[in-house]
C-alpha cells in the first residue's frame, strides 16, 4: 500500500484526492452534481447522480492518474456534508431525491419547536440548532406534509450513509454526521429518544452509529472488480465536511478560529468541551467524543458568489465559470473598500447563523447612479464577508480569538483573504495545501493506521502557507458599513417573512 484516497461528497460535487504515505497530493479528480430548486425553499438531488457522479471520477482517477504511477491503494475515507436526508424503502432504494441541508421546507415546524421549551431540550441534548437544515425537522416535515412517503420508508439516510450502503452494503453513520441531525445524543452518543419522538419515528429507522475510525465495512466484489482495488482496501468511514475541514486547518490551540467558505460557509473553533450556548445559535458537532467542533454555519457562502457569476458573468465557453469567477474578482479589485456605498445581504437561501431565518432574502442596498456592476460584484463578496463576521461576533461571545485560518474557495483568492483581515482585524493565515477536507480525511486515516499518536499529533502537521495582516483603515471602515449591515438585518426581519410568502404563493 502506498496511498491514501479522500472522497468528499460536497453539496454540488464530488472531489477526490490521493495522498502518498507522506501527505502529498498525488492526484486530483472532481465532478459536479445538479440541485434541484423547484420551489424557493426547496433544494434537492438525484441520489443516483451523486453516486454515480462519485464512481466515475474515482474511476478516472484511479485509471489516468494512480494506476499509471504503479500506486496501489491501502485506504479509502469518506468525507460527507452535514444535514442531507434520503428516504429509502426496505430494499434500499431511493424513495425520493436527497433533501439538501439548503432546503426550508420544514421553516414553519422549526420556528414552532425552536420557541418551546422542548426545542431548548433538544438542542443541548444533541448539539444541533433548530432549524429546518437538521434531518429531525425534515422528518417531521415528511410525516405532516408528505404522509405516504413517510409510511413507505424504511430508513432516513444522510448522502454518504447511502453512498456507503451501495458500495458496501453496510447501512452505517458516523458519529459526525449523526451529531447533525438533530437526533443523536452527543452526550450519550446513542439516538435521542426526545428528538425521535419529536419526529415521529423510532431509531431502527436510522443507520447504525459507529465512530469516525471504523473500517469494518468491506467493498463489495462488483466495485473491487470494476475498480481493480484489492479485497483488502481499507473503507474507513470518515467524518463530516465541517469537522475534517477544522482538522486539515491545524487550528487546534484556544484563540485560534478556522473560517471555510466553500458552497456554504462556517466560523469554526475546536474544544474538548461543549460551548452552552443559552441562545441556541451555536452548534456543537462530534469529530471524536473528546474532540468538538463548535461554530455557526452559513448558507451564504460560496454558493451565492456562484450564483452571481452565472447570471452576470462573462462566459467565453460552456463550463468555465472559475476562469470567470477569475475576471469578477480582478473587476471587484477595481473599487475602494465597501463598494463605495453599497451593501448586500446574501441571503438567497434563507440563513443559518446567526440570525437563523430561513425566510431571509438577499437585498442590494443603496445603489445609487453611480454604481457598476463591479461595485455589485465587490458588495457581493463583502456581504458574505460580513455575514460571516457576524458568526463570529457571536461565538466570540464565548471564546477568545486572536487569530483566523482560511480555507475552502475564498482561501485561494488572496484579493477575499485580505478582505477577511480588515473586516475581522485580525491576522489571517491560509495552509499550504489547497483543500483543508481531504487534508482531515487523510490526518484520520493516517491515525486509524498508526502513523499518528492520536488526531491532535497529526493535525500539529499542517504547516501555514501565507499570513494576511488587518489594515487599520480599511478595518474602521469596514466597521461603519457592519453597523448598517447588522441595523438594516433588525429592521426588515417582518419583510423577509412577507416577500417570503409571496414568493411560495402558488
Amino acid at each position: 500500500m502506498n496511498s491514501i484516497v479522500a472522497i468528499e461528497l460536497g453539496t454540488n460535487a464530488v472531489r477526490i484526492f490521493a495522498f502518498d504515505l507522506m501527505g502529498n497530493i498525488i492526484g486530483f479528480a472532481k465532478g459536479h452534481y445538479p440541485t434541484f430548486h423547484e420551489g424557493p425553499d426547496n433544494s434537492e438531488q438525484d441520489p443516483e447522480q451523486v453516486f454515480i457522479t462519485m464512481l466515475y471520477v474515482l474511476k478516472n482517477l484511479l485509471n489516468d492518474t494512480l494506476y499509471p504511477q504503479k500506486c496501489v491503494v491501502g485506504c479509502i475515507c469518506f468525507s460527507g456534508s452535514m444535514h442531507s436526508l434520503l428516504t429509502v424503502d426496505k430494499d434500499g432504494v431511493p424513495l425520493g431525491n436527497v433533501i439538501t441541508w439548503a432546503d426550508n421546507r420544514g421553516k414553519e415546524t422549526a420556528v414552532e419547536l425552536k420557541e418551546s421549551e422542548l426545542g431548548r431540550t433538544i438542542y443541548e441534548a444533541t448539539g444541533t440548532p433548530i432549524h429546518p437544515m437538521s434531518s429531525m425537522v425534515k422528518i417531521a416535515w415528511l410525516r405532516n406534509n408528505d404522509p405516504d412517503r413517510f409510511k413507505k420508508t424504511s430508513k432516513y439516510l444522510p448522502v454518504k450513509s447511502y453512498i456507503l450502503q451501495q458500495l458496501t452494503g453496510s447501512c452505517i453513520i458516523d458519529y459526525s454526521i449523526a451529531s447533525a441531525t438533530g437526533l443523536m445524543n452527543i452526550h450519550s452518543l446513542t439516538w435521542d429518544d426526545t428528538a425521535l419522538e419529536f419526529a415521529g419515528i423510532s431509531a431502527g429507522k436510522l443507520p447504525q452509529l459507529v465512530p469516525v475510525f471504523y473500517s469494518e465495512a468491506k467493498l463489495k466484489k462488483e466495485y473491487q472488480k470494476a475498480l481493480r482495488l484489492q479485497p483488502d482496501v481499507k473503507i474507513i468511514i470518515g467524518s463530516s465536511d465541517g469537522c475534517l475541514a477544522t482538522l486539515g486547518a491545524g487550528v487546534w490551540e484556544e484563540g485560534k478560529a478556522t473560517i471555510t467558505i466553500e458552497d456554504s460557509g462556517a466560523f469554526r473553533v475546536i474544544g474538548d468541551k461543549i460551548i452552552k450556548d443559552h441562545n441556541k445559535q451555536i452548534f456543537n458537532y462530534l469529530l471524536t467524543k473528546e474532540h468538538i467542533v463548535s461554530g455557526g454555519p452559513t448558507n451564504s457562502g460560496g454558493v451565492i458568489f456562484e450564483w452571481f457569476t452565472k447570471r452576470f458573468g462573462d462566459f467565453k465557453k460552456a463550463f468555465d465559470i472559475d476562469h470567470s469567477m477569475g475576471n469578477l474578482i480582478r473587476e471587484a479589485a477595481e473599487v475602494t473598500v465597501g463598494s463605495d456605498g453599497l451593501l448586500f445581504l446574501p441571503y438567497l437561501l434563507g440563513e443559518r447563523a446567526p440570525i437563523w431565518n430561513a425566510n431571509a432574502k438577499g437585498c442590494y442596498f443603496g445603489i445609487n447612479i453611480r454604481h457598476e456592476r463591479k461595485h455589485f460584484i465587490r458588495a457581493t463578496i463583502e456581504g458574505i464577508l460580513y455575514e460571516m463576521y457576524s458568526i463570529g461576533k457571536t461565538l466570540e461571545n464565548h471564546r477568545a480569538i486572536d487569530s483566523l485560518s482560511v480555507n475552502g474557495s475564498f482561501a485561494s483568492i488572496p484579493f477575499c483573504t485580505q478582505i477577511i483581515a480588515d473586516i475581522f482585524n485580525k491576522p489571517v493565515s491560509t495552509v499550504s495545501h489547497g483543500d483543508t477536507i481531504g487534508a482531515g480525511a487523510f490526518l484520520l486515516s493516517a491515525t486509524e493506521m498508526g502513523m499518528y499518536k492520536n488526531l491532535r499529533e497529526a493535525s500539529n502537521t499542517i504547516k501555514m502557507h501565507q499570513i494576511f495582516l488587518p489594515n487599520a483603515n480599511d478595518h474602521a471602515i469596514y466597521r461603519q458599513y457592519f453597523t448598517v449591515f447588522e441595523s438594516l438585518i433588525e429592521k426588515i426581519g417582518g419583510e423577509f417573512d412577507a416577500i417570503s410568502n409571496l414568493q411560495n404563493l402558488k
